[in-house]
């Protein structure tokens, strides 16, 4: 209720289980229960916020004047549905604690989340239900106070490969070198020699650029480094790289920045204490701000580990191969953690367009629409949209242009 009311749509509010205060007050009121007491504003409860634990739930979607809702509220109830189970359900990822298959990396799917499987995946339900719900609050209470949120925009960078060749010493480079030459990659053996012998700028190396194209259209931003040892799934630059820590400090001259975890420490606390607390020595400064290795989310535990590791911000809520609000919003909201029963002190910020999932759109053309079409959904709610790009994929130009898109994407923001 403080997420749709406070930070969704500016209301203040108080709560009451005493019927003759509630009687007494003479401001807008609203009784959220089985029956109303009077002729108040009245929405029916659905028994699942008065239950502990995780039950199998049976979802039954309808439309409200064209916006899918579930946990529907019966005649008497002002709004067709509960909105605050609704809202609940999908901020609290209750989907994801019931029985599912995970993939490779041991993630939900989207294609198991009721949003995609109803097509209401692209949009920010929770937000929508919020304003539907001012809107009929107004039409009871029309002296409601509230505050408008403006729109908002930032963009993280991730940076897990700070570059493709340069900085990575002369065992790898060599090793590297040899796995082209066997494989026929003639293209990369000429690059990466060029690169070797400085002829040519390593194609992961665009920081410069990118801080120039956020200054010039004052966007907001966030780089996310990867500062990991060497595994399986984290290739980066050595931690031990003097250039690598110069170029980390370089960017955290001018924008934020901020640990993506490795994949290595997803399960391991102590490492992902041990990554954070190294970063923070190489920028000065505190890392408050998370995002995990290839957005592996294992709720409760992940947000369980960041809390322990003193993170208060995490940017990992979304899809990596589908656009969309895998949390049903594009609101910041604290996460709350189900078997404890209790709000966590963490911030979750969800992004909505991931760069993996527009490399499946053929055309430019397209790619640009649908992301103009999810700009537009979350500025009709005043929220936030945040894009996922990595440096990795702005510095690979054999399929296509990916940092003139990502121009065009930030231009538009600016507008």
């Amino acid at each position: 209720m403080r997420h749709i009311f406070v930070n969704i749509l500016g209301v203040e509010l108080d709560f009451t289980t005493k019927v003759e205060e509630f009687i007494k007050h003479t401001g807008p009121k609203i009784t959220y229960t089985k029956q109303p007491l009077q002729n108040e504003f009245f929405i029916r409860s659905n028994e699942l916020l008065f239950e502990q634990g995780i039950n199998d739930i049976q979802l039954n979607i309808a439309d409200w004047d064209g916006v899918p809702c579930f946990f529907q509220a019966g005649e008497k109830s002002i709004l067709p549905f509960d909105i605050f189970t609704a809202s609940f359900f999908m901020l609290s990822r209750y989907e994801e604690y019931l029985p599912h298959v995970k993939d490779i990396h041991g993630r939900f799917s989207p294609k198991d989340s009721v949003a995609f499987q109803n097509g209401f995946l692209q949009k920010p339900v929770v937000d929508i239900w919020a304003f539907k719900l001012l809107d009929a609050l107004k039409e009871r209470f029309p002296e409601l106070e509230h505050k408008d949120k403006t729109y908002d925009f930032i963009s993280v960078l991730d940076v897990a490969t700070s570059h493709c060749y340069a900085n990575r010493g002369v065992v790898r480079g060599l090793v590297g070198l040899l796995l082209d030459v066997g494989t026929l990659k003639l293209k990369r053996v000429i690059e990466r020699i060029a690169v070797g012998i400085n002829r040519q700028k390593d194609p992961y190396d665009n920081y410069a650029e990118i801080i120039a194209l956020h200054k010039k259209y004052k966007v907001k931003c966030n780089f996310f480094f990867q500062f990991a040892d060497y595994s399986k799934y984290d290739k980066n630059v050595s931690t031990n790289s003097i250039r690598f820590k110069s170029l980390i400090k370089y960017v955290a001259d001018y924008v934020p920045v901020s640990l993506a975890a490795s994949y290595s420490s997803f399960s391991n606390l102590e490492l992902l204490k041990k990554e954070k607390a190294n970063l923070e020595v190489v920028i000065n400064r505190p890392v408050n701000n998370s995002k995990m290795r290839y957005n592996r989310v294992d709720v409760p535990q992940t947000y369980r580990n960041l809390i322990a590791a003193e993170f208060t911000d995490d940017y990992t809520m979304g899809y990596t191969f589908e656009l969309g609000f895998r949390a049903g919003t594009c609101s910041t909201f604290q996460f709350y953690d189900i078997p404890l029963e209790v709000k966590q002190p963490i911030k979750v910020h969800p992004f909505a367009v991931h760069d993996i999932s527009l490399s499946k759109i053929k055309k430019d053309q397209d790619l640009l629409r649908q992301v103009q079409q999810i700009t537009n959904e979350v500025q009709k709610v005043n929220g936030t949209l945040i894009t996922m790009f990595s440096n990795e994929v702005l510095g690979n130009k054999e399929d296509r242009d990916w940092m003139a898109i990502y121009a065009e994407i930030i231009k538009e923001q600016h507008v």
